[in-house]
């Protein structure tokens, strides 16, 4: 039985997680031919969320009587399919991605894939389900209040939310223009990595500037809630063991006040803020009938938006940007926020018992993200006996500064124990401006000097060696540092290493950089020239003459 076989066996049992499947001859077709082109997504089975369009496959964002049929994928959809994926089929949700529990569809409640009583979370259910029950490689989800980062901690897999405007929203349903986000999920960090630099080569409206950093620092500092609401007993524990993880992994930990954070989130759905989803399909909802197949809850949230004016919409973006304020000074230097994903995992029956009250507690960590212009990263972390004979599937989220992104990535990288490979750049370098620095002596990982370059956002991407054309000088600084001279008669290849960083963040650094130290182009012992460092001439020929290819 081949992969697609079993695949398209198992859908049966789990017919609620697609609302349109490609027919399998046609999906198998292009899985071999993506296997033979090869590409950097080649073999990948892509799930798509149901309010992003996929060419020729009906759009219906779960509400049958919206469905339209495009003629072009969505932005994202096309440059992963460029790159190999083959989409599968299109995956339930909550109606117009407006909420977080996965089971506001007229195509069935998307549960949980591992405990099937439980909510998958929303609004991208069908995607994080498809993913955690190998359906799928990767997932296009949306996130505009957590839609992206509830579904990925509840079925225990990888989340990316980036930057808003970063990844373009074309061929998106917008649920909350100003604040949707596409996000990608996968069961592992380094498949959601990759897919997301692929998906980030479509041209979005917020480009990265030249400044973005690439890592965190040495020592990062993690901001986490000194109080937390809403979270479960035993959800409390497993947070606990989470922040005794990323202290372990290197980071500082300081607690700040979550308050400006929570009164943020509440905005988005019990004030005017609500106005951008009735603007998205209020008019369709007013005119709908009963053959649409409304979702009730959904329908009365987005038709409740008419008790708001344009002055209580200005009203709320002002007490928006005032409490922004007082959250970013609560947040003060840290490099990211490391908060619980979800606060508890309700059963199917909680939710219908109490749909309203309920999905409002999911989204308590996740609703002020895009509101506060914040990129996300949900990671898996464990999992929580709850004493039911199931174990509940337990994640954190990594929240960063706009644009940030490659920052979260480092430290999710961290977080999991994979880090400092020379392959693990980040999404972001797909599309921020970079420049690879050599480095000798006392600024290579574990000297001095490392600092000056993680401090700037520097990425450490590998162990290097010059051409055989160079030699080292002891120079007399504080610390004592290399020179290095390029001597084609007299050299050898000298072992550094290599260190990407922004345009902005190098200008800065050779700003600060001192004499008789200076930047110029050296030659790899592969053939390539990059920026490195070098001395002056006449600091060169004073220092002390040192017979070893390594400081």
């Amino acid at each position: 039985m081949t992969r697609i076989d079993d695949i398209y066996a198992r859908l049966t049992e789990r017919p609620e997680v697609f609302i349109t499947i490609r027919p399998q001859a046609e999906v198998a077709e292009e899985y071999a031919r993506s296997l033979a082109a090869g590409g950097v997504l080649a073999g990948m089975l892509l799930a798509v969320k149901d309010n992003v369009d996929v060419a020729g496959l009906p759009t219906t964002a779960a509400c049958p009587g919206f469905a339209y049929t495009p003629d072009t994928d969505a932005a994202a959809v096309r440059v992963l399919v460029a790159a190999g994926a083959v989409v599968i089929g299109k995956t339930n949700l909550d109606q117009f991605a407006t909420g977080l529990v996965g089971t506001r569809s007229p195509y069935g409640v998307v549960r949980n894939s591992r405990r099937p009583d439980r909510i998958s979370g929303g609004s991208s259910s069908g995607s994080a389900v498809a993913v955690d029950l190998g359906f799928a490689d990767i997932a296009i989800g949306t996130d505009t209040a957590g839609s992206g980062r509830i579904p990925a901690a509840l079925q225990g897999i990888v989340g990316v939310k980036p930057t808003v405007g970063a990844i373009s929203t074309d061929g998106v349903v917008p649920a909350c223009a100003s604040y949707d986000t596409v996000t990608i999920m996968a069961a592992d960090l380094d498949v959601a990595d990759r897919a997301m630099g692929v998906m980030a080569t479509a041209p979005g409206p917020r480009p990265f500037a030249t400044d973005v950093a690439l890592a965190a620092g040495e020592r990062p500092v993690i901001a986490v809630p000194a109080e937390l609401p809403e979270l479960d007993v035993d959800w409390r524990a497993a947070f606990a063991d989470a922040v005794s993880r990323a202290e372990a992994a290197g980071a500082i930990i300081k607690t700040i006040d979550l308050s400006p954070f929570l009164a943020a989130a509440k905005l988005l759905y019990d004030d005017a803020l609500v106005a951008e989803r009735a603007d998205a399909v209020g008019d369709f909802i007013a005119d709908a009938d009963e053959s649409a197949g409304l979702d009730p809850t959904v329908a009365g949230i987005i038709s409740a938006a008419d008790r708001f004016g344009a002055l209580d919409l200005l009203r709320a973006r002002r007490r928006l940007a005032d409490l922004r304020a007082q959250a970013m000074g609560e947040w003060g230097e840290a490099a990211a926020l490391l908060l619980p994903t979800a606060p508890a995992h309700p059963t199917i029956a909680q939710v219908q018992a109490d749909p309203v009250a309920v999905n409002s507690r999911m989204g308590t960590y996740t609703n002020f993200c895009n509101l506060f212009d914040l990129c996300g990263l949900a990671l898996p972390a464990g999992e929580i006996d709850e004493g039911d004979g199931t174990r509940a599937t337990f994640g954190i989220t990594l929240v960063g500064r706009a644009h940030t992104d490659a920052v979260l990535i480092d430290l999710g990288r961290r977080f999991l124990g994979t880090s400092a490979t020379e392959s693990s750049s980040t999404w972001v370098e797909s599309v921020a401006p970079t420049v690879d620095l050599a480095v000798f002596g006392a600024h290579m990982r574990g000297g001095p000097l490392t600092h000056e370059l993680a401090d700037r956002g520097a990425r450490w991407s590998g162990e290097i060696r010059t051409a055989q054309a160079y030699r080292l000088v002891a120079l007399d600084t504080v610390p004592p540092k290399p020179g290095l001279i390029r001597d084609p008669d007299a050299g050898r290849a000298i072992a550094g290493e290599l260190w990407r960083l922004s345009p902005a963040a190098l200008g800065a650094f050779l700003a600060a950089l001192p004499a008789p130290m200076m930047l110029g182009r050296v030659e790899l012992s592969d053939g390539r020239w990059v920026t490195g460092f070098g001395c002056a001439a006449d600091a060169g020929e004073a220092g002390e003459q040192l017979d070893r290819d390594r400081w």
